[in-house]
């Protein structure tokens, strides 16, 4: 079925629909990862996005229950050159067409993504409407240019869990054939922490279980009174959609925890503790969202290859003198993390637990057990 896409600023691009039928709207933006389609589409930091992946063929080894980020997919839409008509895996339980389909996500293809990235990158991330019910392709361009951004709008509560759970899953085994580690996790719980979930990935929690971590999740609005009451060693602040100045809740209770505990915040919790110690945040172009973006230690000058997927960043001029850039990218210089000089708190802008990759910073959740053993 023929299908639109009609950018705020007038840009048309027809092509052919899969998955769900029907019409939606969001912000565009582009992923450049080769590979993990299934993750981007389960990741509740897309929410309210339209994802346009660079890589030309998409679904080619299907999907499956194993790689999802959360329970179902929350990006808006999905963009892509060409849709797969194989999906040859070992572990494909599923075709991405069917997926979509069952979860009402509108997607499209035989478009020319080249030239959408590029319009992105020029132009900036903006907001659009894919249908398949409108032929009238000007009209659904003045609907476009008539949606707010996502700037000052609050995202978490649209994603955050309704209670608290408590994650005992580790990692996922090659030699273990389909089966996570459950009730028997890899390394004994040395550490108590208490995760907030302003759209938390799933492998987060699996690699602070590896690292030894007994994790309760807690939803996005829950007090600090509430999460030091539980005696926790640590909290993390999790990934999430949006803009992290729109969750001013957040920005509350992590004020409040600084000082009394060790804090270890990515993506949105690393942007929302940083608004915590005084900083600012600003929205940026077009965002980096893709495993390819290099960053850089600033201590050791070692260079990684990072998984970023945000559309906003810290103003690394409002930070307060006993803030310490750790990490910048080597693409644009933007703020990748902070530590404190003398308080237990650290954050990276970038995801060190991604999957399928890059696995260069997944050390860092040992470095957050290792400041939870010096705060005892």
């Amino acid at each position: 079925m023929k299908a639109i896409l009609a950018l705020a600023d007038g840009r048309i691009f027809e092509g052919t629909s899969f998955g769900a039928q029907g019409e939606v709207n969001g912000e565009v933006v582009f992923n450049t990862s080769m590979t993990g389609y299934q993750e981007i589409v389960t990741d509740p930091s897309y929410y309210g996005q339209m994802v346009v992946m660079t890589y030309p063929l998409i679904g080619n080894y299907g999907v499956n229950k194993e790689d999802f980020e959360s329970d179902r997919p929350h990006l808006s839409a999905f963009i892509i050159k060409e849709l797969s008509t194989v999906s040859s895996n070992w572990r494909s339980q599923g075709t991405l067409h069917d997926f979509l389909t069952k979860y009402g996500i509108i997607g499209i293809q035989g478009i020319d993504t080249r030239a959408l990235t590029r319009h992105i990158r020029n132009k900036g991330a903006q907001q659009a409407v894919i249908s398949t019910k409108s032929k009238n392709p000007q009209i659904l361009a003045s609907q476009a240019s008539q949606l707010p951004s996502l700037e000052g709008r609050d995202l978490v509560k649209k994603v955050t869990c309704k209670k608290p759970y408590d994650w005992c899953e580790g990692e996922w085994e090659l030699d273990h054939g389909k089966t996570f580690f459950k009730s028997d996790p890899p390394t004994p719980s040395s550490y108590f922490i208490v995760a907030y979930d302003f759209g938390i990935k799933r492998n987060l929690l699996r690699k602070l279980v590896q690292a030894g971590c007994r994790v309760k999740v807690v939803p996005a609005s829950t007090t600090a009174k509430d999460v030091l009451s539980m005696k926790p060693n640590g909290v993390f602040l999790s990934n999430g959609p949006g803009d992290p100045a729109g969750v001013k809740y957040a920005l509350k209770n992590v004020q409040y925890l600084i000082g009394k505990i060790p804090i270890f915040g990515i993506c949105l919790g690393h942007q929302i503790l940083s608004l915590a110690l005084g900083a600012r945040t600003y929205k940026l172009k077009f965002g980096h969202h893709g495993g390819n973006q290099p960053v850089i230690n600033l201590k050791t000058n070692r260079v990684e290859i990072t998984a970023q997927n945000h559309g906003f960043a810290v103003d690394p001029k409002s930070l307060s003198s006993d803030c310490i850039i750790t990490w910048t990218n080597l693409n644009d210089n933007t703020v990748e993390g902070i530590r404190h000089k003398s308080l237990p708190v650290l954050s990276i802008q970038y995801h060190p637990e991604a999957s399928p990759g890059p696995h260069d910073s997944s050390y860092l959740f040992k470095e957050f057990t290792e400041l939870l053993d010096l705060h005892k």
